[in-house]
C-alpha cells in the first residue's frame, strides 16, 4: 500500500471515529445526533453496538468528554467516566478497521492510566477499572478491562515513559551545555 493510500485510509478510520464518538456522547447525554453520510451510518452502527452491549453494565454515568489535568505535568480529554458494575472507571471509545490485540495498545492502556491519577488527584476520587472499548466497522466488539495490581502497572509505566518524555525536553545544564559544546568542536575539528 502506498503512502497515499495509507493516509487515506487513517484519514477515513479518523473521521468515523469522531462521528461515533459523537453518536456515543449524544446517547449519555441524552441529545440527538445525526449524521447522514454513509460513514456516519456506519459509525452510527457502531456506536449502537458500544451502546447496547457495552454500556449496559453502567449503573450511572459521571461525565462524558471530560477534561482532566494533572497540574504541571499532562492534560486530556477521556471518553467516559461512570460506575460501571459498581466501579468507579474511566472508559475510551475506540474504532478500529480489524480487532485488537492486547499488546498493540499499550498506549491506550497509559491513556486511561494518566486520566484516572488526573481524576483522583483533582477530585479526591478512587477510580478503580479503566474500560478499552474496540469496535471494528463490521460491529466487532472488544472490551479490554484492568484493574487493581494491573491498574497500578499502567500508571507506573505511564509515569515512567511521562518521566523520560520531560528527560527528552528538559533544558540541559550549564554542565551539560559545555559537553555539548566541546562534543561540537571535537566533531567539527575532525571533519576539516
Amino acid at each position: 500500500m502506498g503512502e497515499s493510500q495509507a493516509e487515506a485510509i487513517k484519514n477515513l478510520a479518523s473521521k468515523r471515529g469522531t462521528s461515533m464518538h459523537k453518536f456515543i456522547e449524544a446517547f449519555i447525554l441524552g441529545r440527538g445526533y445525526e449524521d447522514l453520510t454513509s460513514l456516519g451510518q456506519q459509525a452510527k452502527s457502531m456506536a449502537g453496538k458500544m451502546i447496547e452491549t457495552g454500556l449496559t453494565p453502567i449503573d450511572e454515568y459521571y461525565g462524558s468528554e471530560v477534561t482532566l489535568f494533572y497540574p504541571g505535568l499532562y492534560a486530556g480529554t477521556t471518553d467516559l467516566i461512570c460506575k460501571h458494575n459498581d466501579m468507579d472507571t474511566i472508559v475510551d471509545f475506540k474504532q478500529a478497521n480489524q480487532p485488537k490485540r492486547k499488546e498493540w495498545i499499550d498506549d491506550y492502556y497509559m491513556q486511561i492510566a494518566a486520566y484516572a491519577m488526573a481524576h483522583d488527584y483533582i477530585h479526591g476520587s478512587s477510580i478503580e477499572q479503566g474500560i478499552i472499548m474496540v469496535c471494528t466497522p463490521d460491529l466487532y466488539l472488544q472490551e479490554f478491562r484492568f484493574q487493581g495490581v494491573e491498574l497500578r502497572q499502567w500508571k507506573h509505566k505511564f509515569l515512567k515513559r511521562l518521566d523520560e518524555y520531560f528527560e527528552i525536553v528538559r533544558e540541559p545544564t550549564m554542565d551539560e551545555k559545555e559537553l555539548l559544546a566541546q562534543f561540537e568542536d571535537n566533531k567539527i575539528k575532525k571533519d576539516t
